[in-house]
């Protein structure tokens, strides 16, 4: 019968535990990915978290073209087609743009998209994120481009829905004639365009160089996380812009 000699290794001997990884005989890297000291754990937990969520906002950057790619509506002025608290994927203007589009931009306004180009939430024409009168100070406004004009058209008798502009002239109106080239826009679930004073995003013809994106299709309902943080956690935001139906949105 053999005998088993002082410096042989016991009949069973199990691997190390995380436990026994040091800094001075392992290093800090290792330390970091191997060792069970609880604070160590959180780390690697919160670290890893991290760094998903910030490989998909890469991916999401990249297909936008835009930061932040996410967007969270805040009011029911273009429902049916978008609703209080959906968040909403938006690319940059220039993207994807679809048949018919203004030369110089990637928009289709309604008017266009009525010719081809398809639908965009239920409706021809792209849904834009601008700033309203072109200041980035205001909260943006997201709403339907419905048709171009030129600087000097007098766009309320050459394009302009009647039912859109609730017996208003062009002389009732100071984006009109137009002060520049751009888009007149309306909320779907506005009565009146936005470009009528006094109502909903206050704003002028809208100039191409105003818009931020364009959205390309909407999450029902996962905004209200967001809008539920902000309102928990009290964050300061732009205010929302006047009228019953506007549409401001918060940046995620």
């Amino acid at each position: 019968m053999s005998e088993r000699r002082p410096e042989d290794p016991p009949a069973t001997e199990s691997d190390p535990s995380p436990d026994s990884v040091t800094i001075e005989d392992d290093g800090l890297l290792r330390w970091l990915l191997r060792s069970d000291e609880g604070a160590v754990v959180i780390v690697r937990d919160v670290a890893s978290t991290v760094a998903i969520v910030a490989l998909i906002g890469l991916v999401l950057f990249a297909a936008s073209g835009v930061w932040p790619p996410l967007v969270a509506v805040e009011s029911g002025s273009m429902e049916p087609n978008m609703h209080t608290g959906d968040l909403v994927f938006v690319v940059d203007d220039d993207r994807f743009g679809g048949e018919n589009a203004v030369d110089g931009t990637g928009v289709v306004t309604l008017e266009d998209g009525q010719h081809g180009g398809g639908t965009h939430f239920g409706r021809p024409g792209d849904v834009i994120v601008f700033a309203p009168d072109g200041d980035a100070s205001e909260t943006p406004v997201i709403h339907r481009a419905r048709f171009w004009v030129e600087a000097g058209e007098n766009w309320v008798e050459t394009k302009a829905d009647a039912d859109a502009l609730d017996g208003r002239t062009c002389a009732d109106l100071s984006s009109c004639p137009a002060p520049h080239d751009g888009f007149v826009t309306k909320g779907d679930a506005n009565g009146l365009y936005d470009q009528v004073d006094g109502q909903y995003a206050k704003t002028t013809v809208v100039k191409p160089d105003w818009i931020s994106s364009k959205a390309a299709f909407r999450i029902p309902w996962l905004g209200r996380v967001r809008l539920a943080f902000d309102s928990l956690f009290a964050v300061v935001t732009p205010q929302p812009l006047s009228g019953p139906f506007s549409s401001p949105i918060l940046w995620p």
